[in-house]
């Protein structure tokens, strides 16, 4: 049996070659652009306090007049400083990208960003807080300004506070309606790119 070649087979190879080339450029290209557009959706859903729809709970009254005290006027869940929002990034390593906030990322106290957003993504403590002469009188101070009564007596549990942070699921919202539909929009983001942008 012989097989023997017609055509330009140098040019088809070099057609090949770069339709492969071209091709694993717009699929990096949509990566991205899916990669931005979900951080944007998580930033969003921070900043109308309802990621996915999905409203965030609350803060206590407490929590609302400890902000007081401090001179802080704004109520909005997850959001005092803005760090949490701000250190959601997009990073790129090779084929794989991460959406979300780094294990490096830092408050200005110090303290991991990502290991306080995971405590509110899923919830944390009960954390037990011996109360210390100073912080006696804050909470004196702090359940006036909430319009609470507080008892000097003390009684069962005196000398400690119990801290409980309730979880406020900020990614997964987000995450899980991100994933509707996202094959059909990264195809369609590979198809765009092919065909130049039309």
């Amino acid at each position: 049996m012989t097989i023997r070649k017609t055509g330009d087979w140098r040019r088809a190879q070099r057609l090949l070659e770069r339709g492969a080339r071209e091709l694993g450029r717009s699929v990096d290209r949509a990566l991205a652009q899916e990669a931005h557009a979900l951080r944007t959706a998580l930033v969003e859903g921070l900043d109308k306090q309802a990621p996915a729809g999905h409203a965030l709970t609350p803060l206590a009254p407490l929590t609302i007049a400890a902000r007081q005290l401090r001179r802080f006027r704004g109520t909005k869940v997850l959001i005092r400083t803005a760090e949490l929002r701000n250190a959601l990034a997009v990073i790129r390593r090779a084929s794989l990208v991460f959406v979300g906030i780094p294990g490096t990322a830092r408050g200005r106290d110090g303290h991991s960003l990502s290991a306080r957003a995971l405590a509110h993504e899923y919830g944390a403590g009960p954390t037990i807080v011996p109360i210390t002469p100073r912080m006696r009188r804050f909470l004196f101070a702090l359940y006036r300004k909430a319009g609470r009564a507080t008892s000097r007596t003390g009684g069962a549990g005196a000398g400690v506070v119990v801290i409980q942070i309730p979880p406020r699921p900020f990614m997964r919202p987000v995450l899980a309606a991100f994933q509707v539909g996202a094959t059909r929009r990264f195809l369609a983001r590979v198809a765009s790119d092919l065909m130049g942008g039309v």
